[in-house]
């Protein structure tokens, strides 16, 4: 596997770097930044937190705008934002040009159906090539946790949930967690997963919290004031089922904070010690 570097930025002691390489899962060229910690060395190989981004986004927003570097240096935690979906011209991508579907918009799962199904493979890119390559070119070990905002929320939770013992915990800001019932999720699954609705349950953290056996320590925070919170992300349905299940969630509902970076700076130090109070074991 070969990794291009395309930046490199000195950061709380540690170092932001970018890499491109061609991706075998979803067949084209694919970014990813990773940030290493001081601690980070062949002889000290740190643990490792994945961060999903949400709709539109790259791996440059949360790298630059959640304010994530200090703790995560102080912690000895290693950061690796992947992009959203695959890119390029030859790419498919919704035909009037949406923001909720397709390029940028790959909702972290395998797509079935064409044309999405050559390409957008996202949650084999997530789970299996992405920590094999991390893995395999960078001081880090093989313990990690996974984590997102909106979009990348669902992502890390149904990737948490259904890869329970890879993962040391999961923690997730505006989290879609009930897709198969809300507009974002409906649109997505219909193209990506076809017209049975029995499929979308597979990518559902609200189906998915009743199968779980092992129990992976789960962190949720919500807005109050988000804009997208009642027709889209419907937090009281992940509550219900997680009681249903005996699942011990911890949601924090925040007053006054929105869907925006502002909410995730506030309350990303709080993710970060929770992860790592679990990475450390």
């Amino acid at each position: 596997m070969s990794l291009e570097n395309s930046s490199s930025n000195r950061s709380f002691g540690g170092w932001h770097k970018q890499y491109t390489h061609t991706s075998r899962t979803v067949h084209c060229p694919m970014r990813f930044a990773i940030f290493l910690p001081p601690q980070a060395s062949e002889s000290n190989k740190v643990p490792v937190l994945y961060w999903l981004s949400g709709l539109t986004c790259t791996d440059e927003n949360f790298m630059q705008k959640a304010g994530a570097h200090r703790v995560a240096a102080e912690l000895g935690i290693a950061i690796v934002a992947p992009d959203t979906s695959p890119r390029g011209d030859s790419i498919p991508d919704d035909p009037d040009g949406a923001y909720d579907f397709g390029i940028g918009a790959g909702f972290y799962l395998n797509a079935t159906e064409a044309p999405w199904n050559r390409y957008y493979q996202m949650y084999d890119y997530v789970v299996k090539e992405l920590p094999a390559i991390v893995e395999g070119h960078f001081p880090v070990s093989n313990v990690k946790a996974i984590s997102g905002h909106s979009m990348g929320g669902h992502g890390a939770l149904t990737i948490a949930l259904k890869n329970s013992d890879a993962y040391r915990s999961v923690s997730a800001f505006s989290p879609i967690v009930n897709p198969a019932v809300v507009p974002w999720g409906e649109k997505a699954f219909t193209n990506y997963l076809g017209e049975d609705r029995s499929t979308w349950l597979e990518y559902d953290t609200c189906a998915l919290i009743a199968k779980t056996e092992n129990h992976v320590p789960m962190l949720v925070d919500q807005g109050d004031a988000d804009q997208f919170l009642h027709e889209q992300l419907k937090p009281e349905n992940l509550v219900s089922a997680a009681k249903d299940a005996g699942y011990a969630l911890e949601l924090r509902m925040q007053e006054g904070y929105d869907h925006s970076y502002y909410f995730i700076s506030s309350f990303i130090e709080d993710h970060l010690r929770f992860h790592a109070e679990h990475l450390k074991k």
